[in-house]
């Protein structure tokens, strides 16, 4: 039975894997929430990379508990051809993956699953979202202000020195783990509805690199657009319950 303490799309990875042993797994963009959700399954043994000290740190706090003495936590980058080198897992999680890649190796997610391809010895799991930001400004009143606080939310951290996520379609992630020697056997869509979580998340994460550009009027009228834009989208909530827009995939690749 599926335990309803981790999100949709993580249940439904297990309900994909079915009666097949998890074995050895690597998370290879490892967060928070997969490490949970991992540390739940039964797994022989994890390992877990994340190009952020920080956010390895998060990690290995989230399941200071429940690591066993073969459970490893990684720093290190895809880029690098050691990381992992000569070693095989049974079970790969692309969680997000290919979208955080554009913050730590910029065009690097052409080559991320040729890869992970000779770390992968069963399946690989990629969890992703459709791109909303580089697209023409949709029609319905929940999309705009989704689509409003995604490219606000670039523009500024642009501004602040770092590298935006650069996320891709179900289709092209298809194409390429099939011209990396996957064969795809499920790839599935959920829509998407956006909490009020989801909106103070998206306008917070820009004050601070905001605080690092040296034209305070400039920064005055950024930080104001963003509170006028979490107001909207928040009233929006309030009253719609959620900002519907967007989908989630889940696909399933089996090396071959």
């Amino acid at each position: 039975m599926l335990s309803r303490k981790h999100p949709p799309l993580f249940r439904h990875i297990e309900t994909l894997h079915a009666e097949h042993p998890w074995g050895s797994v690597l998370d290879a963009g490892t967060g928070v929430q997969s490490i949970r959700w991992l540390s739940d399954l039964r797994t022989q043994r994890w390992t877990a990379v994340s190009a952020s000290p920080a956010h390895a740190k998060m990690v290995g706090e989230a399941v200071r508990e429940q690591q066993r003495a073969d459970d490893k936590i990684i720093i290190g980058n895809w880029v690098d051809p050691a990381l992992l080198k000569g070693q095989v897992f049974d079970t790969v999680i692309a969680d997000y993956l290919l979208g955080a890649v554009e913050g730590f190796s910029p065009c690097f997610q052409p080559y991320l699953f040729r890869r992970l391809r000779p770390l992968t010895g069963q399946r690989l799991y990629v969890k992703g979202l459709e791109p909303y930001v580089p697209t023409p400004r949709p029609e319905d009143e929940a999309g705009q202000i989704v689509w409003e606080l995604g490219r606000f939310r670039d523009a500024c951290v642009l501004l602040g020195g770092d590298i935006p996520y650069r996320e891709y379609p179900a289709r092209w992630v298809c194409d390429h783990l099939q011209f990396a020697g996957f064969k795809v056997v499920s790839a599935e869509h959920f829509p998407i509805r956006y909490k009020a979580k989801f909106v103070n998340a998206q306008i917070d994460l820009c004050l601070p690199g905001l605080e690092t550009v040296n034209d305070h009027k400039f920064v005055s009228a950024l930080k104001a657009r963003g509170e006028a834009l979490r107001e909207r989208a928040l009233d929006y909530i309030q009253k719609e319950g959620a900002l519907p827009f967007g989908r989630n995939y889940v696909i399933a690749a089996q090396a071959v």
